[in-house]
Formats: C-alpha cells, sequence, structure tokens
C-alpha cells in the first residue's frame, strides 16, 4: 500500500520537509540579508565614538575621533607599545664597553705617538785642527772642526734651528760660531753636525805663540774650554741643549786625527 503525503507538506530529496518551514526559512533569509545592508549603511553613517574604560584613556593623536587630519599624516608618528621588543636596545652594554675600549685603546696611540721626547745631543770631539802663525804680530790662528750627534726619538720630524760656540782659553773668549737652520732629522734616526770655530789667539796672550813655535818642544799642547748650544724645534714645543767640555789642541802643527773631548763638567 503506497502512502502518499500529507496536506500541507512537500517532499525533498533527503525526505520530508514541511512546506510552511521551507517558506519561512527562505523569507527569513531575504528579511536578514536586507537587515544586514542597511545594518551596513547605518554603521557607515554613524560616527566613531571611542569608549575609555577606567584603565584607559582618550588616544591623543586622533582626539577620539578615529581619524586623523590629512594635512597631518607626515607629522604625526604612530604609537609604539613601551613593551615592544623593537624599543628595546640590543646588546647595549657590548657596545657602550667596546666603544670605551677603542676611545681608551686611540688615545694611548695618539699619546704614544705624539708624545715629545727630548733630542739628544752629544759630543763626538774633533775632527780636523789646522793651525796658522802670524810672526810679525806673534799671533796663532787655529780652526778647529767638532762634530756633533744629534738623535731624534719622535716619531716625527726634528728642525734644528740653530747651533752656537764659544771657545775660551784662560777664561778669554778666543773664536765663536753660529750657524741657522742647520738641518731637518727624520723621525727616529740621527744625523752628525760639523761646524768650525776660527780662533785668534793674540794680545795678552801672545806667549801662546812662544810657546806654540819653540823647537824644543815635540808637542804644543793646549787646553781651551768650549760650549756649545743646540736649538731645536718639534711640533709646537722648542727645546734647548747646551753641552761643555774641555779640549786639547796641539798648536804646533797641523791635525786630522779624531779627538774626543776630554772633560764634559756639564750638559744640560
Amino acid at each position: 500500500m503506497v502512502q502518499r503525503p500529507a496536506m500541507g507538506s512537500c517532499l525533498s530529496h533527503g525526505g520530508f520537509r514541511p512546506l510552511a518551514e521551507s517558506s519561512r526559512t527562505e523569507g527569513d533569509k531575504d528579511d536578514d540579508s536586507l537587515d544586514g545592508q542597511d545594518r551596513q549603511d547605518d554603521i557607515a553613517q554613524f560616527p566613531y565614538v571611542e569608549f575609555t574604560g577606567r584603565d584607559s584613556i582618550t588616544c591623543p593623536t586622533c582626539q577620539g575621533t578615529g581619524r586623523i587630519p590629512t594635512g597631518q599624516v607626515n607629522e604625526l608618528v604612530a604609537l609604539i607599545p613601551y613593551s615592544d621588543q623593537r624599543l628595546r636596545p640590543q646588546r647595549t652594554k657590548l657596545y657602550v664597553v667596546l666603544s670605551v675600549v677603542l676611545c681608551l685603546l686611540a688615545s694611548a696611540l695618539v699619546a704614544f705617538f705624539l708624545f715629545p721626547r727630548s733630542v739628544l745631543v752629544s759630543d763626538d770631539g774633533i775632527k780636523v785642527v789646522t793651525v796658522q802663525f802670524d810672526r810679525n804680530n806673534s799671533k796663532v790662528f787655529i780652526n778647529m772642526t767638532s762634530t756633533l750627534n744629534i738623535s731624534n726619538p719622535n716619531f716625527y720630524t726634528v728642525s734644528v734651528d740653530s747651533l752656537t760656540s764659544q771657545v775660551l782659553y784662560m777664561k778669554t773668549v778666543i773664536g765663536t760660531q753660529q750657524l741657522s737652520n742647520v738641518l731637518q732629522i727624520q723621525p727616529l734616526s740621527q744625523r752628525q753636525v760639523n761646524f768650525t770655530v776660527a780662533m785668534e789667539i793674540s794680545g795678552s796672550l801672545s806667549y801662546v805663540y812662544t810657546f806654540c813655535t819653540m823647537a824644543t818642544i815635540k808637542v804644543h799642547n793646549i787646553v781651551v774650554f768650549m760650549q756649545t748650544s743646540v736649538k731645536t724645534s718639534y711640533m709646537v714645543r722648542s727645546a734647548q741643549n747646551s753641552l761643555e767640555a774641555y779640549r786639547y789642541i796641539d798648536c804646533g802643527s797641523n791635525s786630522t786625527v779624531h779627538r774626543a773631548p776630554v772633560l764634559q763638567p756639564g750638559a744640560l
């Protein structure tokens, strides 16, 4: 026996469904779609309102409106939470320590290379001595060539500005010499300076002529006192070195034998 469906219902693919329910469901969908469209239109027209609670404040950038003026787009800065990882510097202590170490190292290197060191001046003795006589006036003329060793321990060039020498015999000045703009000494190097002092022994010292020309004496040595001053300059500093030494000179003949200074009572 075949059973027919009751009045007011319809047959669906998966079974029976009431006709009234089907009609109501389709109508509800249409109403919901209309209501959703109206709701979106209403929301678009509704102004933005910021609701702040007890533990929050109004955004100072947009002043609670949710919008910012177009002209201030390039002037305002976005707000980032304080707890954001991007705001936390990475390896700050390491960078600070490295910066301090590099600064100290650079300062030490600058101080080491630029710190001025004293220029060393030493007397290397006599190189050449030439003797001439004025028999008519009982005078003795002596040209004495001496050598100085000048060492530059600095890492920059040193300029020898002047050299002054004075020779005395029995507290009487018998010869002087002065040189200017002598030479330039390269860093960490040494140079020799040769200079000649012309001496004249006459007047109250005429007895020296008799002693130097005496044929019965083979060695005619006299002692002279020599004072030498050297002025140097480097960077923004200038210095002066002074040397004093007694020298033995054979006034009876010429000599080219190297003679070191006999005595240096003071070297400043």
